[in-house]
C-alpha cells in the first residue's frame, strides 16, 4: 500500500505542483512526503506527541522544518529545524472566570453550588476509567458533582447501573458541542493522555489528572503524561493502580478540590504550556518554508 500510495502521491504531486507540502505523521502521509522528497518540494511536518512517531522519524530525514507539540527536548529532531509550537485548539479553551464557570454550569445543568469532576476517555471512551467510576460512584459524589462522558461503546451498560441524570451526575456517550464550556465549568478534570485534549486543558489552565494508555501504539500517552508530570503541571494516575484499588482515583480528586494552594500552583505551571497563537505559528513555518 505504500508503494502505491507513493505512486499516486509522485502523479498527484507532478500534477498540482505545490510550493510546500504539510504533513501531521499519520501513516497515511509517508507515501506523500517521500514523493515532495523526491521531487525536491518543501516539507514540514508537525509531531502532536512527545513521542515521534513511525511517519515523522523517517521525513524528520528531508525535512524542511518541523514543529512539535511538547518541548522540543523531548524529541531527538534537528534543533536547527524545529520549533515548539504546541498544538492548534479552538479559542473556546481559555481560562474561564468565576461568571464563565457559572454560566457554563447553568448551561450543562450542573449543580453550581458544588465541586465539578470531569471525568472523559475521550470520543471512544476508556472502559477501565469507567468501570472503576461506576464502582466508587457513590464516594466521589460525596466529593462533588460528577459528569462522566463514557464513550457510546459502554454507554448502554453503564446507564442500567448509574442513577438518572440530574444536577449531581450525568452520563454521557459522546459530545460534540459545549465540550470547552464542560471542562471549563470543572474543579478537576480527570482524562486520558491524549496530545491535544492535554493542551486544550492546559488552555483552560484546568486542575487536570491523566490516566495515560499504556498500551496504545509506542506508549506514546505515557510520553505524554511525563512531559506534565516532570513539570508538575498535572497529577498522573497509573491505569494498573487504579484498577487494583480503585480508591486511588478518588484520593488524587479529593487531594486537588481539597487543597487548593496545591491545586492552584500545579494550575500555574500547567497554563504555562497553552500555546494560544499555535496556528498561526504553523502558518507561518509553512509559509516560510516557501520562501
Amino acid at each position: 500500500m505504500v508503494i502505491i500510495g507513493f505512486a499516486q502521491s509522485f502523479v498527484k504531486l507532478v500534477l498540482w505542483r505545490p510550493d510546500v507540502v504539510f504533513t501531521k505523521g499519520g501513516y497515511v502521509c509517508l507515501p506523500v512526503g517521500l514523493a515532495a522528497k523526491i521531487l525536491g518540494i518543501p516539507l514540514v511536518i508537525h509531531d502532536s506527541d512527545a513521542h515521534p512517531g513511525l511517519t515523522n522519524r523517517v521525513l524528520s530525514k528531508w525535512a524542511t522544518a518541523i514543529a512539535t507539540g511538547a518541548p522540543l527536548e523531548y524529541y531527538s529532531y534537528p534543533k536547527a529545524i524545529s520549533r515548539y509550537i504546541g498544538i492548534p485548539i479552538a479559542n473556546e479553551f481559555h481560562p474561564f472566570s468565576m461568571s464563565e464557570r457559572q454560566v457554563a454550569r447553568e448551561l450543562w445543568g450542573i449543580d453550581p453550588n458544588r465541586p465539578l469532576i470531569v471525568i472523559t476517555g475521550g470520543g471512544l471512551g476508556a472502559t477501565r476509567i469507567n468501570d472503576v467510576v461506576v464502582e466508587t460512584l457513590p464516594d466521589l459524589l460525596v466529593l462533588g458533582s460528577v459528569v462522566l462522558v463514557a464513550g457510546a461503546g459502554q454507554y448502554d451498560e453503564l446507564r442500567s447501573l448509574t442513577p438518572p441524570n440530574d444536577s449531581h451526575f450525568q452520563l454521557q456517550a459522546f459530545i460534540s458541542n459545549g465540550m470547552a464550556a464542560l471542562l471549563g465549568g470543572a474543579n478537576v478534570v480527570v482524562t486520558r493522555a491524549g496530545a491535544t485534549t492535554i493542551l486544550e486543558l492546559a488552555a483552560l489552565a484546568k486542575p487536570t489528572i491523566l490516566i495515560p494508555n499504556g498500551k496504545l501504539t509506542g506508549g506514546h500517552q505515557l510520553k505524554n503524561a511525563v512531559v506534565y508530570s516532570d513539570a508538575g503541571a498535572v497529577v498522573v494516575v497509573d491505569e494498573q493502580s487504579m484498577i487494583d484499588n480503585p480508591a486511588v482515583l478518588r484520593q488524587a480528586i479529593k487531594r486537588i478540590l481539597t487543597e487548593p494552594e496545591t491545586s492552584a500552583a500545579m494550575t500555574k505551571k500547567f497554563s504555562t504550556f497553552a500555546k494560544p497563537h499555535a496556528a498561526r505559528d504553523m502558518a507561518d513555518m509553512i509559509l516560510d518554508a516557501v520562501k
